[in-house]
């Protein structure tokens, strides 16, 4: 049987596989507190699921086709999960100002999450 901690970096892995590499609705729903906050928004944008879900589809899934999660690393205390991964794409729509290039691209991400009752709660990075 899998320790708290375990569980922890298993519902990490998952909303990375559904949420951001298929932007799984109800995976989304599932997995997010309706009151999760994500300390690396940017300035003015909403916060809340609707933070997730403005930045897995109306930035990543519009610049990027092919999207695709490698996690690299994952470090588990209590209700924190840090992982280190990649997310790989093809560069097939605007993003940021910048049109599409066509090609693969590959974003190094560190994230922090803060889970209770196996949702995310937290978010940096």
């Amino acid at each position: 049987m899998k320790n708290q901690s375990e569980l922890n970096k298993t519902i990490v892995q998952k909303f990375n596989k559904e949420c951001i590499e298929i932007a799984s609705k109800s995976s989304f729903d599932q997995l997010l507190s309706e009151q999760v906050i994500n300390h690396s928004a940017p300035p003015n944008a909403p916060n809340g699921k609707a933070s997730f879900d403005f930045f897995i589809n109306n930035i990543l899934h519009k610049g990027f086709s092919d999207l695709k999660v490698e996690i690299l690393d994952q470090i588990a205390e209590g209700d924190l999960v840090a992982t280190r991964k990649k997310i790989k794409g093809k560069h097939t729509g605007e993003i940021f100002g910048i049109v599409a290039s066509q090609k693969e691209v590959e974003i190094n991400i560190i994230d922090i999450i803060r889970l209770n009752n196996g949702q995310y709660v937290e978010h940096w990075g």
